[in-house]
């Protein structure tokens, strides 16, 4: 892990689904070293990304879902860093929404993402759409969330294609077994740990979505 490091770009755009539409600020997340990194969600502005990527090797474009906000250039960077677009096949029919008739590659649950001498572990942690995942790098005690948790609460499922039982089980039974001193940057605003998250479990429950 010489030389492991973590970014994150912030772009801005536009959110929509089920007919509405919501201006949103996006974190997107790059995990390398000098000469490696994965792009972790493919967020409204190609440009802003391929600049702070520079001149390393792209390994891959991981989609945490399918909204569209998460996958908005993501075709446009497979292109042209020449790396493969992976997501959950579970959000397949979001994708399609967004980018009808373009490939990806499927992303599985306990798939491991190699880069910069360090892995990132795919969590499938479906709820806010069914094929959200979460991806753990155990040896930075760093997981990234996209919409599945936030700091204050998990992530929404009002709408199309999300659940609320199922993303709380996903974050009992996947997210909150791991170490307390996990921190968690998210897709959207400021990130948290998963001690200062997980004992409000029951809060969240009895809110309701």
């Amino acid at each position: 892990m010489n030389g492991l490091r973590i970014e994150r770009v912030v772009t801005s755009g536009v959110f929509a689904l089920d007919g509405g539409t919501w201006d949103v600020d996006n974190n997107v997340w790059l995990v390398g070293d000098d000469d490696e990194v994965v792009i972790i969600d493919a967020a409204h502005d190609e440009r802003a990304i391929i600049k702070a990527v520079g001149d390393r090797n792209v390994v891959a474009v991981v989609c945490t879902h399918g909204h569209n906000d998460h996958v908005t250039v993501a075709p446009q960077l497979s292109r042209e860093l020449q790396a493969p677009v992976l997501l959950h096949p579970g959000d397949q029919e979001l994708w399609e929404m967004t980018h009808p008739g373009q490939a990806f590659e499927h992303m599985s649950d306990g798939q491991r993402i190699d880069v910069a001498g360090t892995a990132l572990e795919v969590i499938h942690t479906p709820g806010h759409s069914p094929g959200s995942v979460c991806l753990h790098l155990p040896e930075a005690e760093v997981l990234f969330t996209g919409d599945t948790l936030f700091s204050g609460g998990p992530g929404a499922t009002g709408r199309s294609f999300s659940d609320f039982p199922t993303i709380i089980g996903s974050l009992r039974d996947r997210l909150f077994t791991l170490p307390e001193e996990t921190r968690v940057h998210t897709g959207h605003g400021d990130g948290t740990t998963i001690g200062a998250e997980a004992p409000h479990l029951a809060e969240w429950i009895a809110r309701g979505h």
